[in-house]
């Protein structure tokens, strides 16, 4: 058995061949049990060498921090995009559906072309001048106090208006999906009324780009077992997809 030093080491190379590993392959490569694989990694990390993450770690900080609206719409435009036409398919005739904020969620607007009425209840400002224009299309914009960072609206008048509907679907996007953490914002009021959201809404289905796996923010939104149907790209890992599948969650994968 190797000692602690070469176990380290080979965790670090590995890490920065890979940029994440899992607990499982360590244990397996290196003939050790998982709880000493924990260890190892809480060690590195409180080194400052790593990240931990549910199951293993890697070199990117988990935590997320806010950025402009218009910063993240140029982050992964192309597997945002491709969400969005897969999520467009799921919206059914004279359906009522709630849209929440987030450049995901935006890319979805611009593809939604019904053919019969649709209602759409949103807190973006960007998803409704999206949609405002489409005559088969009834926007109900949601009032409340404007967050600049996200072009999108917060607090008690948006709840409100919530406790008095009642929709099919909620496309929901998020800054963060953690197995053990569940789906989270950068903004806690942002989480607050997303999870008015969810309590009126039948089915809950969640647009988000690879790279928010493993991630949390700091408004907790809910947690997995809320959720329905997630809407990904081919960047989730095996592991992730695994974990989500086994709480029931479907998931597909443009």
């Amino acid at each position: 058995m190797i000692g602690i030093a070469e176990r380290h080491q080979y965790i670090l190379n590995k890490i920065q061949q890979h940029g994440s590993l899992d607990v499982q392959t360590l244990c397996k490569e290196l003939k050790v049990s998982s709880v000493t694989i924990r260890k190892d990694l809480k060690l590195l990390e409180d080194k400052s060498l790593l990240y931990r993450t549910h199951g293993g770690a890697t070199l990117n900080n988990p935590y997320i921090v806010d950025r402009p609206v218009n910063e993240k719409e140029l982050l992964q435009a192309t597997e945002k995009m491709q969400i969005g036409q897969v999520a467009a398919k799921l919206v059914e005739e004279n359906d009522s559906i709630i849209i929440a904020s987030g450049t995901t969620v935006l890319a979805f607007a611009r593809n939604i072309q019904p053919v019969e009425t649709l209602t759409v209840v949103t807190a973006s400002l960007n998803v409704a001048l999206e949609l405002v224009h489409q005559t088969n299309v009834e926007v109900i914009q949601l009032g409340g106090v404007l967050r600049k960072s996200s072009s999108s609206v917060t607090g008690p008048y948006a709840e409100g208006m919530l406790i008095e509907s009642y929709c099919s679907k909620l496309f929901l996007g998020v800054d963060g999906i953690d197995l053990e953490f569940g789906l989270t914002t950068t903004n806690a009021l942002e989480a607050h009324l997303n999870r008015q959201m969810i309590a009126a809404s039948q089915k809950i289905i969640v647009l988000a780009d690879s790279t928010k796996f493993g991630k949390r923010g700091f408004g907790r939104i809910c947690g997995l077992d809320k959720v329905d149907h997630i809407i990904t790209d081919r960047g989730i890992s095996e592991v992730m997809r695994k974990g989500l599948e086994s709480l029931g969650i479907k998931i597909s994968i443009v």
